[in-house]
């Protein structure tokens, strides 16, 4: 099953999902006792990779530390109307073991799974998290000494860092900008043997799925992990990156395993360069919060690692885009995203305009009706990318111009051009908030090209234009605000 060059990926919280699909079926279920249909509907749209978060072992600790937390028992009521213990399941970033949580399934079923989506057409994508793992992972005492640890000096200087453990004080998972994650204990990258070990649970996993979504993966390069812990790391600083010796050993035995990296801090590169498939375009997410010439900017980065970007308005860490950017931005949004090069990477409930950012230790859901606008958009676009030209075409981003002597809105558009063998994608947003014209530039139409039709598969418009006066003038577009084009066009 050969994976197209610009996928399309979709994250759904497992716990959650099966919770859902339980109550609609009102039956039991695991995950590999879901009807196939449900997974034929992910297909359907176009959908080739489907990450379901949060299949490990949840671990008792953390799911008890959730229980006892304040801030998150006032958002599961607010979100949650009547939720109870039972519903609560703990952090999915704390893992107790890589094996199935029991609650999703049994041994042997996320194999049986990973089979019975690639029958279907689509790849399945597992977490890893290298950084941390649960405080109360079985590692913690069979082998302390691959965890950071401080002394009891550091204790008092960091009261807030550690936890004491069979008369040691084990660290818990941060990154250097945010308070401890208090239901982890950080791994120690410099330890060959938590090295080795993290590496062979990944190449297990890989023998379970097809990819994986790696957590905070840049925390994991040598000078990250130095500047973070200092002088609390006494083992001598590897030559080699983690990541280099993991994913080597990785696509030894799974030439085709991906990995996809969350990654931040202007690091994206460095972790493409050690063998990521794709990393979080962050950076587009941001700037979608801006304006179109801040998008602009972003798509004229080097073509090799734009490729290489997984783009995203929303996920398990990000509010809900049309609460963040109100709903017709956050459609515009969803069209930029949707048509550029790389992964493409989607949120359950995005597809339905749902507006609840439920935190990931609860596995139930509030109920919460589908926006029908944002539906039959979404249903709309997703179709229309379905088409060979946006997955393994080649991607380029058109010049405009202003439409007239002082007119300026013409830099509040955005616009690229997919090409395939003699079939174009004209991709034209106008990213403000009021009416935008420009000329769009067109490279050189193909010969004897007497006119072009442009088929607006956004809008069910057709637009006939002359050849010659498109090579000398290029297209002239005029769109209100969040409004797009997306045109399909046939070169006679």
């Amino acid at each position: 099953m050969t994976l197209r060059r610009h996928p399309h990926l979709i994250e759904i919280n497992a716990a959650v999902l099966l919770r859902r699909l339980a109550d609609r079926y009102r039956r039991p279920l695991t995950l590999l006792t879901i009807p196939d249909e449900e997974w034929r509907a992910l297909a359907r749209p176009g959908f080739d990779l489907v990450w379901l978060m949060g299949v490990w072992q949840r671990s008792p600790a953390a799911r008890q530390q959730a229980l006892l937390n304040g801030s998150l028992r006032r958002a599961f009521a607010r979100w949650v109307p009547g939720w109870t213990p039972a519903d609560v399941t703990g952090s999915p970033y704390a893992i107790h073991g890589y094996e199935l949580d029991p609650r999703l399934g049994a041994h042997g079923d996320l194999a049986a799974l990973r089979a019975k989506l690639n029958r279907l057409g689509l790849r399945l994508i597992v977490d890893f998290v290298p950084n941390h793992l649960a405080v109360d992972h079985s590692w913690t005492r069979s082998h302390p000494e691959w965890f950071v640890q401080g002394g009891e000096r550091d204790t008092l200087t960091h009261p807030d860092w550690f936890f004491p453990l069979g008369g040691r004080y084990l660290a818990h998972g941060r990154d250097p900008y945010f308070p401890p994650w208090h239901d982890t204990v950080q791994v120690n990258f410099f330890s060959d043997g938590m090295r080795r070990a993290l590496i062979d649970e990944l190449v297990r996993i890989a023998g379970l799925a097809d990819g994986v979504r790696v957590d905070m993966a840049m925390l994991g390069l040598n000078d990250v992990f130095e500047r973070t812990w200092g002088t609390l790391v006494r083992d001598e600083r590897p030559r080699t990156e983690f990541w280099a010796e993991a994913i080597s050993a990785v696509r030894s035995a799974h030439p085709d395993f991906l990995l996809l990296g969350e990654v931040y801090w202007g690091m994206e590169g460095r972790l493409q360069a050690l063998g990521f498939d794709f990393t979080y375009d962050k950076t587009l997410f941001d700037r979608l919060r801006g304006n179109a010439g801040d998008v602009r900017g972003h798509l004229q980065a080097d073509a090799a690692y734009r490729q290489r970007c997984a783009h995203f308005t929303e996920n398990h860490d990000e509010e809900r885009s049309v609460v963040t950017l109100g709903t017709e931005r956050a459609l515009a949004a969803g069209i930029v995203m949707s048509t550029l090069p790389g992964l493409r990477f989607y949120y359950d409930g995005q597809l339905e305009g749902k507006r609840v950012h439920l935190p990931v230790q609860i596995a139930r859901e509030p109920e919460e009706p589908a926006d029908p606008t944002v539906k039959a958009f979404y249903e709309r676009l997703l179709g229309i990318v379905a088409a060979a030209p946006y997955h393994d075409g080649d991607w380029q981003l058109l010049p405009l111009c202003r439409a007239a002597d002082g007119n300026e809105t013409f830099n509040d558009l955005l616009a690229w051009l997919w090409r395939y063998f003699r079939e174009w994608k004209l991709v034209v947003v106008n990213y403000s908030d009021h009416p935008a014209q420009g000329w769009l530039g067109l490279p050189a139409l193909p010969a004897p090209a007497r006119q072009v039709r442009f088929q607006d598969e956004l809008n069910n418009a057709l637009y006939v234009r002359d050849a010659e006066e498109l090579a000398a003038k290029g297209l002239f577009v005029d769109l209100g605000p969040y409004r797009a084009h997306m045109l399909g066009a046939v070169i006679d």
